[in-house]
């Protein structure tokens, strides 16, 4: 019989769980079977229409409660793409599950993408690749939905960084037409990561995996790490590829991460310092001082870009975060910056509509609600003080980005109808897990690699360090020495020699 199980998913009473044990009253979801497809069907974007046309992937939906401790109400379908193992039959493991990060980002085409990466690893002869949409994302359902394509586009909405310059009844507003859009107060309810673990438990099991075997990346390290808190009695092998820290709260490691952000912003300076026309000048010390020089009156006076469209301070940010954390495109961040010198913001947009998911319809995904959304659950809620001071904060910590207006904020969350559900620190003290493998990029400013260290000593895990600047190096940097050290791991559970390092 199985266990009754706490909000967490840590049980209540009676023996800790067996491998593979179906907590109590969920029998009809772990016992349900999966009826494969085409994948036509699932594709909410262009891109996704075009690359779901392979009629080598496999879909197919997976029925969830919507709320775990009421089995017997509402439910969700959690939509999932396959890419079958490429080998002889008798040597596939099971299936490997993935995750892009976000919190927010849809994850069947990352499957793919991952496949393609790994088209010549034994990982992909031996593993069959599930990437899954979250509950509330992308081709799942219900679907977070907080605004129209129109209320998205640059300058329509206040969609200042973290609530800056919303007002209460904003985020009321806020709260009330997200609700209505993405299906009630009970969906936005339900959205977090410790239900999301829940929906890759359930998961596993349909697939036929007494264990998880699991490969995430960014966010997807904490849906990882939380999941190993959860059931780590079903854990074959964690790969966590960018690690979140799990020990710090939303302000201390925010204002980590902007720290690593402005420290990226002067690595660029200095790249781009090199040559005699570099926007930012030849000296990488003023570079700062010259960026705000340049975004900072496009808060009164936007740049209308080719399209029509209005780039304004935010934008012009935003496409910046953006580029920083890969190198390979710092020649056309130098591009951008350039053509802003000269009045024009084309590139800088373009930049800004990939970080913000837009189509080249005009079209949005639903990354920003769902972003939204997860975090209202995920992170901790702060009083419109707190909210300022760590607004404060971050711009005195990545100044390339400081708006040179008084700051003001709210917490988006605040009319939310129920409290964050994932506590920090989290993940901490867990019997019974397996050895897993964190991966950690030194200079990666997304999730610095101080945040790689404190997951691996969270988890007791192996650290594999990474030389080099990228968010996201498994089966992503064309590396071998990070690839054949992972396959290895998934495949026969062998991990590197303490101290491990490669270079990018």
């Amino acid at each position: 019989m199985g266990l009754a199980l706490s909000a967490c998913g840590q049980p209540i009473s009676g023996q800790p769980p067996q491998p593979g044990e179906i907590p109590a009253g969920l029998e009809r979801f772990y016992n349900q079977e999966l009826t494969f497809g085409p994948c036509a069907d699932y594709a909410t974007t262009d891109a996704d229409a075009k690359t779901f046309a392979n009629d080598t992937y496999e879909c197919a939906r997976l029925e969830v409660p919507l709320d775990y401790e009421n089995p017997y109400g509402r439910t969700a379908q959690i939509a999932l793409l396959r890419v079958p193992a490429r080998g002889e039959p008798g040597s596939r493991i099971g299936s490997i599950l993935t995750n892009p990060g976000g919190p927010g980002l849809p994850g069947m085409a990352h499957a793919i993408t991952v496949a393609d990466a790994a088209a010549d690893s034994p990982v992909t002869e031996r593993f069959d690749l599930i990437g899954f949409d979250p509950r509330g994302v992308g081709a799942s359902t219900p679907t977070l939905d907080c605004f129209t394509d129109a209320e998205l586009e640059p300058g329509v909405t206040n969609t200042g960084l973290w609530g800056q310059n919303y007002t209460k009844e904003q985020t009321r507003q806020l709260y009330e037409q997200c609700a209505e859009r993405s299906g009630g107060a009970d969906v936005l309810a339900h959205v977090g990561t410790r239900d999301v673990v829940r929906d890759v438990d359930v998961l596993r099991a349909v697939l036929g995996d007494e264990k998880l075997t699991f490969v995430g990346h960014s966010y997807g390290t904490r849906l990882g790490a939380i999941y190993a808190e959860t059931f780590p009695q079903n854990v074959r092998a964690l790969v966590l590829d960018g690690p979140v820290d799990p020990t710090t709260g939303t302000a201390e490691r925010r204002l980590v991460q902007f720290e690593s952000f402005q420290e990226s912003f002067e690595n660029f300076a200095a790249f781009c310092a090199q040559s005699p026309d570099c926007p930012l000048g030849t000296d990488p010390a003023q570079a700062t001082l010259v960026f705000q020089q340049l975004v900072q009156p496009l808060f009164d006076k936007p740049i209308i870009t080719a399209d029509g469209r209005k780039l304004s301070d935010l934008e012009a940010v935003t496409g910046v975060m953006f580029a920083l954390n890969i190198e390979e495109i710092w020649p056309t961040l130098i591009q951008a910056i350039a053509e802003l010198e000269a009045g024009k913001g084309d590139t800088l947009m373009a930049l800004r509509d990939v970080s913000s998911g837009r189509n080249p319809d005009g079209s949005y995904s639903n990354f920003g609600a769902a972003l939204t959304a997860i975090d209202c659950l995920d992170e901790e809620r702060y009083t419109p003080e707190q909210q300022t001071a760590m607004m404060r904060s971050i711009y005195d910590a990545a100044p390339f980005m400081d708006t040179g207006r008084p700051v003001t904020a709210r917490n988006l969350c605040e009319h939310w109808p129920v409290q964050p559900t994932l506590g920090y620190p989290y993940a901490q003290k867990i019997d019974g897990l397996p050895q897993t493998l964190i991966v950690a990029a030194t200079r990666d400013s997304a999730t610095p690699y101080s945040g790689g260290i404190s997951l691996a000593e969270t988890l007791g895990a192996s650290l594999l360090t990474v030389e080099g600047k990228q968010h996201g190096v498994v089966f992503a940097a064309g590396n071998a020495c990070i690839d054949d050290i992972v396959a290895d791991y998934l495949i026969d559970l062998e991990l590197p020699e303490e101290g491990a390092t490669c270079t990018l």
